[in-house]
C-alpha cells in the first residue's frame, strides 16, 4: 500500500519494463483496462539552465570551487562581525568574479536554448485523422507515422514504414551522427511497403514492440506485428529499419516511418556527451598553492592573534586613556573575543589568496583556445578543415605530453586504399592495366581482348564483388526507382559508396579486371561478368561485427544453388576452412603484411537445400528473438560461418599520411615517446612502423606474441628485460599482440611495464578498441604518472581518446566518432608537430608564468598589511583604503598579465619547430615545480619588506618635503599620517609589480605597451580624481588630497624612484648571471635567434654609426634578457630555410620584411 502511495506521489516511480510497445497512428486496444505508456516528448534540450533554475543552478556549481567558496565565507564574516575593512572590500571583487562566469556561462547557454528552439520549431509532417498535417517537430508523439521527403533529415527515430519504391527501400547517409558519406540502404518489412498512400497508412493496424532506447547507434531490436484480415504477421526489426535523428534522406523522393523513440530518447540525444571533464597538471598544481597560502594566511592570522594578546597583557596597552572598554567588553568571553579577533585578521590578509586568478585564467584559456583555430599551419586545404578546439581547458597539457598513443589506419596512413596484389588457389597475382596477370608474367593479353579466367578465378572474383554492403550513386539521368539502369558506358555514370575504404577499393578492382558489381535493390545483386549480366538474390546478410572480425552474404545463384560468401581478418576466417591451398594462401597473406598491405582472406560454402532450411529457419529464430538476440545471432553466424572453402586473399595498400616520419622523428628529439595501437596484424603493423619511422632499421626489435599462457608470458617478459639489460647501449623497439597484452596486464604489469619503459618505441597490434584504452591507463597510472596523449579517427580509439589526458581526433574517412569525443580536432597527424611544440609551448609558459605572477603579485600586497600590525599594537587597522583594496586585482594589475598570457613567446615559434628538443625544457612541469614556486614566493616576501620599510625609512622618520621644498617639520603629523604612507607603499607596489611582468616578457605586442604603461597611468589618474574630489555617496572620505598631497613632495617621488629599483635591479643582475654561466637550451636559442636576425631585438640591434655607449650597453642587456619587440623587427628569411618556407602562422604576429638589420 505504502509503495503504491509512493508511486501515485512520484517519489517511487513503477519498474520500467525491458520493452516497450508503440501502436502506429495511436490506435490503441479498445478494450478498457489498457494504459498506455509514457514516453519522452520530442523536444531535444542541449541547454543546461532555464530561466527559473539559471541563477540557483550556477551560484551552487560556482561556489564549489574552493577559492569561491572561501570568499563567500570572508564575506559573511565581515557581515557578521566588526571587521577592519568594509565587506565591500571581498564582496565586490567576489561578486565581479562570479558575474563574469555567469555571463559567459549563460551567453554560451542562451546559445544552446537558441539552437535547441531552431530544431524544435522546425515544420514536420505528420499523418493524422486520413490526412497529411504540417506540425512544429517537438510536437511529434511516439506511434505518429512522419513524412520525410528527399535531402530533408529525420525529425526522430522512425521505423521506416514505406516508400515511394515498390520494395520499400530507401538510401539515407549518417554523416552527422557517424561522419560516414556513404549511401546506406534500409528496409521497410513487405507487409508495410505496399502502404504508400496516407489512406492506407491510416488503416494500417500494426504494433512496434521493441527494447528501451540505448545509446548504441548500430543496435536496434524490435519486431513489428501487422494484422491483414484477421491474421497476425510477426516479423522482425534491425538497425536496417531504423532511420536515426539526424541522419538525411537520399536518392528517394520521400518516406513514412513511425517515431518509436523521441526528443531526448533517440539515439542522437543519447549519444550527447559532455565536455571532457579532464584536469590539467597546472590547475591540479595551482589548486596545491592554493593550500599552501591558505596555510600561510592562518599562521600569519593565528601569529597576529596571540601577538595582539600578549602585547595586551600591560595594562596601559589594553585599555589606554583614549580608548576605554564599555562595561559590556570587559564582561565578555575571553574565548569570544579571540575568535572575533583570529576572524578579524583573516578578514584582513584574505586577499593573499587570489580571488580572480580563477576568472582570469579561464578567461586566458577561453581566448587563448581561439589561436589553434586560426593558425593556418594547420589548416587542410585540400579538406578545407582547420584545426577545432573541443574544451580549452587542457590547452596548456599539450606542452607536458610524455606518451603519444596512435592509431595506424587513417592516422598515420590516408585510409585511401588501392588494390595492390591477391592469392587465388595458391597462386600469387598481380593487377597489371587493369588485369589479373599471375606473378612473375607480364601482360601479354592484346588490348580490348578478354583475358579467360579460370573457374577459380572467376569464382574469387565474384566472392569478392558480391560480399559486401557497397552502395552506388547514379547521375540524375538515370532513374531513380530503377537500381540496375542499362545505360551504355556505365562506368562514368556511377559511383561506389563504402562505409570501409578497402570495401571500395575492392569493388573497384574487379570492376577494372572485368566483373562489375552493378547494384543491388535489396532483393537481387546484379554483376556484369566481362558484359555477362547475372542476378544473385540476396538471401541473407550477416553483419561484420568487431568480435567475429569478418561479413558474409548468402545467395541465390542464376542456377538455383543456395551459396555462402565470407569474407574477413585471416585469423578470424583461416580456422574455419577445411578445403582450398590453405598452406599457401596463409604464406602468401604473410607476405602481403610483410609489404605493408592490409589483408583480406575470401571463402565461400555451398549449402544443399536441407542445409538452407536449417540456416534459415535459425537466422529467423535469432532475428526475432527480443531477449538476448547479440548471444542468439553469434550462435547462429558460427553455425553457418564453418566448413568453408578457401577461395584467396586479397591485399590492399594504404598510403603513409605525408610527413608522418618527419613527425615522428620530431616527437622523439621532444622526449616523447610514440606508441602505435593498431587492430591490424603484426607483419603489417611492423612493415609500416618502419616505413613511417617509427621503428628504425638500426633498432633491436623485441617480441612479445602468440603468448599462450600466464607463465610462458612471464618466461618471455623476463628474457626480454635480461636482452634490454644486456644489449644497452642500442635502442630496442618492442612488439606486443592483443592476447599476449591480456596475459601480461592479468598478473606481470610491472615486469611488462619495465620493459616498455626500456624500450624507445612500441608497437601494439592486433587491439581491441578497450585493450587500447588499458594501455593508456596503464601508463597513465603508473608511478611517474606520465602526461599521455591519444591520437585516431575511428569509433574504435575512441575509449584511448577519452581515456588520454589529451585526447585529438583526426577528422578522417571514418566517421566524425573519434573528431566529437576529442579535446582537440586536426586534419593530418603532421600538424600535431605544431600542435604540441610550439602551441603547447607556448600555452604552459604562458600559465605557469600567470599562476606563479598571481601568487607572487598577492604576496607583495598583503604582507605589508601585515607588517603594518607590529606598529599599530595589532588593532586591525588597514594600511590601504577599501577602494584601493577591492580595485588592486580587478584594475590596477589584472589586465598586463592577462594581455601577457595571450601573447607571451619567448622564442619564435620557427626556432621552436626546427628544434623539438626545446620542448624538454618545460617537461615534467618544470616552471611550476615546487622550487620555482618558492622562488616566486619569496621574491614577494623580499619585495613587500622593501615597500614597507623602505617607504618607512625614506618617508616615515622626521622630514617631509612639500613641493615648494620648504621643511614643515610641525605639520608633519597632519602630512603624513596613516593614509599617506599605505598610499605610498600602495603607489609602489603597483609600479614595482607591473614592472616586475614587464622584465618577464619576452615577446612585446603594441597590446602589451598600451596595458603596461596604460595600468600604472590609469592608477594615477584614477588616484588623483578619487582622493581630489568630495564624493557625496561616500559615507567617509579618508583619501581626500592624500594623494595630491603626497605627489607634491619630492622625497615622495625620490622614495618610489629609489624603492622600485631597489626591487627590480637585483632580479636584471640575476638574469644576466644566470643566461651567461647557466643557460637553459631555450635561453641558448633566443640569442642564437637574436644573432642569426630571425627576431631582431629592438631597433637599437640595427647599429648606427653614431651610437653612443649607453645604446651599445643597453642593447647588450636586452639581449641578454632576450627581450623581443615585434613592432620594431626587420626579419630576413631565406625560401631555402627548411623551417621558415610556407609558414602563415598567425602567431608570427610581426610582419615579415625582405630587408636586412
Amino acid at each position: 500500500m505504502l509503495r503504491w502511495i509512493r508511486q501515485q506521489l512520484g517519489f517511487d516511480p513503477p519498474h520500467q519494463s525491458e520493452t516497450r510497445t508503440v501502436y502506429i497512428a495511436n490506435r490503441f486496444p479498445q478494450h478498457g483496462h489498457y494504459v498506455p505508456q509514457k514516453f519522452a516528448d520530442n523536444r531535444i534540450i542541449s541547454s543546461k539552465y532555464t530561466i527559473w533554475n539559471f541563477v540557483p543552478k550556477n551560484l551552487f556549481e560556482q561556489f564549489r570551487r574552493i577559492a569561491n567558496f572561501y570568499f563567500l565565507i570572508i564575506f559573511l564574516v565581515q557581515l557578521m562581525i566588526d571587521t577592519p575593512t568594509s565587506p565591500v572590500t571581498s564582496g565586490l571583487p567576489l561578486f565581479f568574479v562570479i558575474t563574469v562566469t555567469a555571463i559567459k556561462q549563460g551567453y554560451e547557454d542562451w546559445l544552446r536554448h537558441k539552437a535547441d528552439n531552431e530544431v524544435n520549431g522546425a515544420p514536420v509532417f505528420v499523418v493524422r485523422s486520413g490526412s497529411l498535417v504540417q506540425t512544429r517537430s517537438k510536437n511529434i508523439r511516439v506511434g505518429d507515422i512522419v513524412r520525410v521527403a528527399k535531402d530533408e533529415t529525420f525529425p526522430a527515430d522512425l521505423v521506416l514504414l514505406s516508400s515511394d519504391r515498390a520494395e520499400g527501400t530507401c538510401h539515407i547517409t549518417t554523416a552527422s551522427l557517424d561522419g560516414e558519406t556513404n549511401l546506406k540502404t534500409h528496409y521497410a518489412v513487405p507487409e508495410t511497403a505496399v502502404s504508400q498512400s496516407v489512406s492506407r497508412l491510416e488503416a494500417l493496424q500494426a504494433v512496434v514492440e521493441c527494447q528501451q532506447p540505448e545509446a548504441d547507434l548500430y543496435r536496434f531490436v524490435g519486431r513489428i506485428t501487422v494484422t491483414q484480415q484477421g491474421e497476425e504477421i510477426v516479423r522482425p526489426l534491425g538497425p536496417e529499419n531504423l532511420l536515426l535523428r539526424g541522419a538525411r534522406l537520399k536518392n528517394t523522393k520521400e518516406i513514412f516511418g513511425v517515431a518509436v523513440y523521441t526528443g531526448m530518447e533517440s539515439k542522437m540525444a543519447l549519444n550527447y556527451k559532455c565536455k571532457s571533464q579532464k584536469r590539467s597538471a597546472v590547475e591540479k598544481s595551482m589548486n596545491t598553492f592554493l593550500i599552501i597560502y591558505l596555510v600561510i594566511l592562518l599562521f600569519e592570522a593565528i601569529l597576529s592573534t596571540i601577538l595582539k594578546y600578549a602585547w595586551q597583557a600591560e595594562n596601559k596597552w589594553d585599555e589606554p586613556f583614549y580608548n576605554q572598554k564599555t562595561e559590556q567588553e570587559r564582561n565578555s568571553s575571553q574565548i569570544l573575543k579571540f575568535i572575533s579577533d583570529f576572524l578579524a585578521f583573516l578578514v584582513l590578509y584574505n586577499f593573499i589568496i587570489p580571488i580572480s586568478l580563477y576568472v582570469t585564467v579561464e578567461m586566458q584559456k577561453f581566448l587563448g583556445s581561439f589561436f589553434i583555430g586560426w593558425d593556418l599551419d594547420l589548416y587542410h586545404e585540400e579538406s578545407d578543415q582547420k584545426a577545432q578546439v573541443n574544451t580549452s581547458d587542457l590547452n596548456e597539457e599539450l606542452g607536458q605530453v610524455e606518451y603519444v598513443f596512435t592509431d595506424k589506419t587513417g592516422t598515420l596512413t590516408e585510409n585511401e586504399m588501392q588494390f595492390r596484389e591477391c592469392s587465388i588457389n595458391g597462386i600469387k597475382y598481380q593487377e597489371i592495366n587493369g588485369k589479373l596477370v599471375p606473378e612473375g608474367m607480364t601482360d601479354d593479353f592484346p588490348d580490348g581482348s578478354v583475358p579467360h579466367l579460370s573457374r577459380e578465378e572467376e569464382l574469387f572474383l565474384k566472392a569478392v564483388s558480391l560480399c559486401h554492403t557497397v552502395q552506388i550513386s547514379y547521375d540524375q539521368t538515370d532513374g531513380v526507382g530503377d537500381p540496375f539502369p542499362r545505360a551504355n558506358g556505365i562506368s562514368s555514370q556511377m559511383e561506389y559508396y563504402a562505409s570501409s575504404p578497402d570495401e571500395k577499393a575492392l569493388v573497384e578492382a574487379t570492376k577494372r579486371m572485368g566483373v562489375t558489381f552493378i547494384g543491388s535493390n535489396g532483393e537481387n545483386m546484379e554483376i556484369k561478368t566481362f558484359g555477362r549480366s547475372e542476378k544473385y538474390k540476396l538471401l541473407h546478410v550477416l553483419e561484420f561485427d568487431a568480435n567475429r572480425r569478418r561479413m558474409s552474404v548468402i545467395l541465390q545463384s542464376p542456377s538455383g544453388d543456395k551459396v555462402l560468401f565470407t569474407k574477413g581478418a585471416e585469423s578470424s576466417v583461416l580456422p574455419y576452412t577445411k578445403s582450398g591451398e590453405i598452406d599457401k594462401t596463409r604464406l602468401h597473406v604473410d607476405e602481403f603484411a610483410l609489404k605493408g598491405l592490409r589483408t583480406l582472406v575470401v571463402a565461400c560454402r555451398h549449402f544443399s537445400a536441407e542445409e538452407y532450411e536449417e540456416v534459415d529457419r535459425r537466422l529467423h529464430e535469432a532475428r526475432t528473438a527480443l531477449q538476448q538476440r547479440e548471444e542468439r545471432l553469434a550462435e547462429a553466424f558460427a553455425f553457418i560461418e564453418r566448413d568453408l572453402q578457401l577461395l584467396g586473399a586479397t591485399g590492399v595498400e594504404d598510403k603513409l599520411q605525408e610527413k608522418v616520419q618527419e613527425t615522428i622523428e620530431a616527437l622523439r628529439l621532444a622526449g616523447i615517446k610514440v606508441w602505435v595501437l593498431t587492430g591490424d596484424k603484426m607483419e603489417t603493423a611492423v612493415s609500416v612502423s618502419l616505413s613511417c619511422g617509427h621503428f628504425h632499421r638500426t633498432m633491436n626489435i623485441l617480441e612479445l606474441v602468440q603468448q599462450k599462457s600466464d607463465s610462458e608470458c612471464a618466461e618471455q617478459l623476463r628474457r626480454l628485460a635480461r636482452r634490454i639489460k644486456e644489449d644497452h647501449v642500442i635502442q630496442h623497439g618492442l612488439v606486443v599482440d592483443g592476447t599476449s597484452l591480456s596475459l601480461a596486464l592479468r598478473e606481470h604489469e610491472k615486469l611488462f611495464m619495465e620493459v616498455c619503459r626500456s624500450c624507445s618505441a612500441v608497437l601494439c597490434c592486433r587491439m581491441a578498441p578497450l585493450q587500447k584504452a588499458k594501455v593508456v591507463r596503464l601508463l597513465k597510472t603508473s608511478p611517474e604518472k606520465p602526461i599521455t596523449l591519444a591520437i585516431g579517427d575511428g569509433a574504435n580509439d575512441v575509449s584511448m581518446i577519452q581515456e588520454a589526458h589529451v585526447g585529438i581526433g583526426i577528422m578522417g574517412k571514418e566517421g566524425r566518432q573519434a573528431v566529437r569525443n576529442s579535446d582537440y580536432a586536426i586534419a593530418r597527424f603532421k600538424f600535431l608537430a605544431k600542435l604540441l611544440l610550439v602551441h603547447g609551448h607556448f600555452y604552459y609558459i604562458r600559465i605557469a608564468t600567470l599562476v606563479q605572477y598571481f601568487f607572487y603579485k598577492n604576496v607583495c600586497f598583503i604582507t605589508p598589511q601585515f607588517l603594518y600590525q607590529f606598529f599599530c599594537l595589532f588593532s586591525q587597522q588597514t594600511l590601504y583604503d577599501s577602494v584601493y583594496l577591492t580595485l588592486y586585482n580587478i584594475c590596477f594589475t589584472s589586465l598586463p598579465i592577462l594581455v601577457y598570457s595571450l601573447f607571451e613567446q619567448l622564442v619564435h615559434p620557427h626556432v621552436l619547430q626546427s628544434k623539438p628538443a626545446l620542448y624538454r625544457d618545460i617537461s615534467k612541469n618544470s616552471l611550476l615545480s615546487f622550487k620555482t614556486f618558492l622562488y616566486w614566493t619569496l621574491l614577494g616576501f623580499c619585495h613587500a619588506f622593501v615597500f614597507f620599510f623602505g617607504s618607512y625609512i625614506l618617508m616615515g622618520e622626521d622630514t617631509s618635503l612639500m613641493g615648494n621644498g620648504q621643511i614643515l617639520k610641525a605639520n608633519r603629523q597632519l602630512m603624513f599620517g596613516n593614509w599617506t604612507f599605505g598610499t605610498l607603499v600602495f603607489t609602489v607596489m603597483v609600479i614595482t609589480v607591473t614592472l616586475k611582468l614587464a622584465l618577464e616578457t619576452h615577446f612585446w605586442t603594441w597590446m602589451n605597451h598600451f596595458v603596461t604603461w596604460g595600468s600604472i597611468a590609469f592608477y594615477f589618474i584614477f588616484s588623483l580624481f578619487y582622493g581630489g574630489i568630495i564624493w557625496p555617496f561616500l559615507h567617509t572620505q579618508d583619501m581626500y588630497f592624500v594623494f595630491v598631497q603626497l605627489l607634491s613632495s619630492g622625497s615622495a617621488w625620490f622614495a618610489i624612484i629609489i624603492i622600485v629599483l631597489t626591487c627590480l635591479f637585483p632580479d636584471v643582475i640575476k638574469k644576466v648571471f644566470y643566461r651567461h654561466l647557466q643557460p637553459t637550451s631555450t635561453q641558448k636559442s633566443q640569442l642564437i635567434e637574436t644573432h642569426q636576425g630571425i627576431s631582431c631585438v629592438d631597433s637599437m640591434c640595427c647599429l648606427s654609426e653614431g651610437e653612443s655607449g649607453c645604446a651599445r650597453l643597453g642593447r647588450m642587456v636586452e639581449r641578454l634578457i632576450g627581450r623581443c619587440d615585434p613592432t620594431r623587427v626587420s626579419r630576413s628569411w631565406s625560401d631555402s630555410d627548411p623551417f621558415c618556407s610556407n609558414d602563415r602562422s598567425i602567431l608570427t604576429l610581426s610582419p615579415v620584411e625582405g630587408s636586412r638589420c
